[in-house]
């Protein structure tokens, strides 16, 4: 029976007159015309939106600790012969960052982008692209017309929902690339056998891309059942589900050749992984809970685009009355259903029902529009009606998306959230010396890594306490460290990770960049907790004042007028003022500048460049230049500064972000 929403059209075919030679002469369904109004509806919102998602794409949103995981382990093919950057456990199939990897390695990714997280972001960005040309003819196939395959693909780009996780390095962009050409060539028609075995193969490679879109095998299958050959159904059904099984195999295979099918001592196994993600991860709570991960994650979701949340799945209720969507619609309610099971949500669940929501949105639109403009007598008024309420609410939404989509929209373009990474990084590398051992977010590790920082010094703070090889680098765990960069990802992970817990405790922030979510703090672990110890000292800085009175009104060591108060303000690093003294001793010493570290949030001066010494000048490879650095480089222990190196303005004299609080005596009362 035919829903009041949608009823079956008549398609009368027109007969052409038959050609010269009495052949008739049929225009093939696809003809060169055909094509090219397919591009001219097509191109316009493909080129839009992937020009939104482009622009701006390093600087928002700010890259997070999986999107650097995923980039890390792609780099780690091309670049360690690794298929990851540590120990490969059987957490997600490999395959999805493989194809990362072949990206960035065929087109030189990698070498583009200062940073690495942005190249593997290109290549989500090919794959958006990839699904969104494959979704607009699938919404054509499906039944819809041009301008309606045309408003999916826009839904798809240019939701700000689409945008935020389109622009993210999560392995779901690539599988719903996959998934989307699978379900296409699940509706063919032609060449079946062929285009079963694609499907087929496109779904095996989306499922090994990502596990969980083996969720969608229930719509895969039931395309292709509907639509095979009753003739040949068992077979080409049969092949298809051959060919999907060896795929899935081809995992399977890799740890049996390995030797790590089953758990056993000292290794990993497939059997934890698959066990780990089905039934031993920690679930994501209720939705009703605020603090929990489930409702952070929807929350997310909701500010970003809630009138696509609210619209797409009122459309796929209605899908429901419309038998060309009804499978579309089933399948994004069932989707949506499958979050609250009371299991883990990954936070990127919702890359995967983007398809299916601008399926559901534009097609219902369609079908209102025609259910509105009909002329047959034989439309009921109820079907007029329903038609014209959903034109209505859609054109509320359209009316309500408009200021959120914008207000959004212009944040992804013009925001430069990235920037406190970038800024920290480039602290780390001017300030930081090359052996420093330290505990970062995993967004980070490529890049320290090419800085010249020892990859097994620069430690991915989650392995410090759940990789044994890790924890062999470190037998002393925190004190260990030198320094830990904090991101909102390391502050709100859960509390069961102890060495970064005591790492964290037990350092004081050198260096602060940014603010809220986006802030990056680089903390220097102090084992000896002298630095810890400054807080609030006021003796200190008295003893600082002091010091630095006296120093000023030697006759060997000449300052710029303005840096008088400095010294009198209690702000200049005790080992500047000792060593400057010492210095002093030798020959006169001109000052150029003292300085604070970048980010520092002491305000304590750290930095000092010298312009001249005993009369020779200091600056570029002067002979002057030679006798500061050979002092300085002969400094051992607490007096040994962290880099002294040439510079046109004078050589620039750099210490550790944390003093030693006894260096100078406290003045009495």
């Amino acid at each position: 029976m035919t829903s009041t929403l949608e009823r079956t059209p008549t398609v009368s075919v027109p007969v052409l007159p038959p050609a010269s030679g009495g052949t008739a002469a049929v225009r093939p369904r696809g003809s060169w015309r055909a094509r090219l109004t397919d591009l001219v509806w097509l191109l316009p919102a493909l080129a839009v939106g992937l020009v939104v998602n482009a622009i701006n794409l390093g600087g928002s949103p700010q890259r997070i600790d999986d999107e650097g995981t995923y980039t890390a382990q792609a780099w780690a093919i091309g670049h360690l012969g690794d298929l990851t950057h540590y120990t490969f456990w059987y957490d997600h199939p490999p395959l999805g960052w493989i194809q990362i990897a072949g990206y960035a390695g065929l087109t030189g990714a990698w070498d583009r982008h200062d940073v690495a997280v942005v190249a593997a972001r290109e290549a989500m960005l090919v794959a958006t692209a990839i699904a969104a040309i494959l979704l607009w003819f699938l919404v054509r196939r499906i039944g819809f017309a041009r301008p309606t395959a045309s408003v999916a693909t826009a839904l798809f780009l240019l939701s700000p929902l689409a945008v935020q996780f389109h622009r993210q390095v999560y392995l779901d962009n690539i599988a719903t690339a996959w998934l989307i050409g699978a379900l296409l060539l699940a509706m063919s028609r032609h060449k079946q056998l062929l285009g079963y075995i694609g499907a087929a193969a496109a779904f095996g490679i989306a499922v090994l891309t990502k596990e969980t879109y083996l969720l969608a095998l229930p719509l895969v299958a039931w395309l292709m059942w509907r639509g095979a050959d009753r003739t040949t159904r068992r077979y080409t059904l049969s092949v298809a589900s051959a060919v999907f099984a060896l795929i899935g195999l081809v995992y399977v295979a890799f740890a049996l050749v390995k030797g790590e099918v089953l758990p056993g001592a000292g290794r990993v196994s497939l059997a934890e992984g698959l066990g780990f993600q089905l039934a031993s991860r920690e679930g994501s709570g209720s939705l009703l809970d605020p603090g929990s991960l489930m409702s952070r994650t929807v929350g997310m979701w909701w500010q970003l685009d809630s009138i696509l949340i609210v619209a797409s799945l009122a459309a796929a209720v209605v899908a429901l009355f419309v038998r060309r969507l009804r499978p579309w619609g089933i399948m994004l309610l069932a989707l949506t259903a499958f979050m609250f099971r009371g299991g883990y949500l990954p936070v990127p669940y919702v890359i995967m029902l983007l398809p299916f929501a601008a399926i559901v949105l534009a097609g219902v639109g369609q079908v209102a529009v025609e259910r509105v403009l009909t002329r047959t007598r034989r439309r009921r008024l109820l079907s007029r009606l329903a038609g014209a309420g959903i034109a209505a609410g859609l054109v509320v939404a359209v009316i309500a998306a408009g200021p959120l989509w914008t207000a959004q929209l212009r944040g992804f373009l013009l925001a430069d959230l990235d920037r406190p990474l970038r800024d920290a990084e480039a602290w780390m590398a001017q300030n930081a010396p090359r052996d420093s051992r330290m505990l970062v977010d995993d967004a980070m590790w490529v890049d320290l890594v090419d800085e010249g920082f020892d990859r097994e010094n620069v430690v991915w703070y989650y392995k410090a306490d759940t990789d044994s090889d890790v924890q062999a680098l470190a037998p002393n765990g925190w004190r260990d460290y030198d320094y830990v960069i904090t991101t909102d990802s390391m502050r709100t992970f859960p509390t069961d990770l102890p060495t970064v817990q005591e790492a964290t405790t037990n350092s004081v922030v050198v260096a602060s960049f940014g603010e809220g979510a986006q802030q990056v703090e680089i903390r220097f672990v102090d084992t000896a907790q002298s630095g810890l110890a400054q807080a609030g000292d006021d003796g200190l800085y008295a003893a600082r004042s002091i010091a630095g009175q006296q120093l000023s009104r030697s006759p060997q060591v000449g300052f710029p007028a303005e840096e008088q108060d400095l010294l009198a303000s209690g702000v200049v690093d005790a080992r500047i003022l000792l060593t400057l003294g010492q210095l002093s001793t030798i020959g006169r010493v001109d000052i150029a500048t003292i300085g604070q570290l970048d980010g520092d949030p002491s305000g304590v001066h750290r930095q000092l460049v010298i312009s001249s010494f005993a009369g020779e000048d200091a600056r570029g490879t002067a002979a002057g230049s030679e006798e500061v650095l050979r002092f300085y480089e002969a400094l051992t222990g607490v007096f040994a500064p962290l880099s002294a190196v040439p510079s046109d303005a004078g050589v620039v004299v750099t210490f550790s972000p944390v003093e030693p609080a006894d260096l100078l005596p406290r003045p009495t009362e």
